[in-house]
């Protein structure tokens, strides 16, 4: 993004992160100590988005008080097919939405079943191979949190197999290697109007990632748009200068609101809090949409309005 928009940002005083992890899927800081980090980091709104799970609201909402506002959401695992049979992995942040929306919590509820399945299998085909790796070793290291890559990853690291996350992921566990288990996603239009129906603001998430694999077409976000999807991730530590300006202008293009975020995991990313930033004007946008429940602020009970 253009120095100038960065420095609006530092200038108007309002630092806004939409988009970070916890333990509770796959991140490595606890969600207390992601408020404390965002503290430190100088934040001054912070989005919980961990993947198709709420498990870490309570703690979060707990020690956000009086020191930061919190955004309640979750990054959803969605999938677009196309004419042609391929699948296309994305990702939808849904923020401020009702947790205790029926249809939402069935499908979030799924989305974990499918990605413990998943992890299991890519598990027992790794063992096939004779590389040391324990499913309980696995979910000791995920902590209660739902099961990802990220853990079988760093399982990997602990048994000597490879010396990083990231090798692991490109040598073993990527769409690319045998090991790897396609998970059960929810079809993306299908995501956004469940988003848009619990009250919640659906963001498409690195929207051209491209090192991440194949990204959709742009009449593929057109109707994310019809369906009710109201942001798109454009400042985000995937996106190089050009996939920045291709999202600023489709924004433009589609009436969305062009949000920036760090997408923070802890130790499993190298991506620092803060690192991409939504603006203030972006962040209002967003809160001025009518379905959208309340932001947490920092003199908040803890209940989302």
């Amino acid at each position: 993004m253009p120095g100038d928009t960065r420095t609006r940002r530092t200038v108007m005083g309002v630092r806004i992160d939409l988009h970070a992890h916890t333990t509770a899927s796959d991140g490595t800081d606890t969600p207390a100590m992601l408020i404390d980090r965002a503290v430190r980091a100088g934040l001054d709104v912070l989005a919980l988005t961990d993947h198709d799970t709420t498990a870490g609201w309570a703690e979060a909402i707990t020690a956000a008080a009086g020191r930061i506002t919190l955004v309640p959401g979750a990054e959803f695992s969605c999938v677009h097919v196309t004419a042609e049979g391929r699948r296309i992995s994305m990702h939808v942040l849904g923020l401020l939405f009702d947790r205790e929306h029926e249809a939402l919590r069935t499908e979030r509820r799924r989305l974990r079943h499918s990605r413990e399945l998943r992890a299991r299998r890519m598990v027992e085909r790794l063992q096939a191979d004779g590389y040391p790796i324990d499913w309980d070793h696995v979910t000791e290291i995920a902590a209660g949190g739902a099961v990802g890559r990220p853990h079988l990853g760093r399982a990997l690291v602990a048994a000597g197999v490879t010396p990083t996350l990231d090798t692991a992921f490109r040598d073993l566990l990527s769409s690319r290697q045998p090991y790897y288990e396609p998970k059960e996603d929810t079809p993306v239009l299908d995501c956004v109007t469940l988003i848009r129906r619990a009250g919640g603001l659906p963001v498409f998430a690195h929207p051209f990632a491209r090192r991440r694999g194949p990204v959709v077409d742009h009449d593929v976000i057109a109707a994310m748009t019809s369906a009710g999807l109201v942001g798109i991730e454009v400042d985000h530590p995937d996106h190089d200068p050009s996939d920045r300006a291709e999202a600023a202008d489709l924004a433009a293009q589609l009436g969305l609101v062009p949000t920036g975020s760090s997408d923070y995991h802890g130790a499993n990313k190298t991506s620092g809090l803060g690192i991409c930033t939504t603006t203030p004007e972006a962040y209002q946008a967003l809160l001025s949409i009518p379905t959208a429940r309340s932001a947490l602020p920092p003199d908040s009970d803890g209940t989302a309005g």
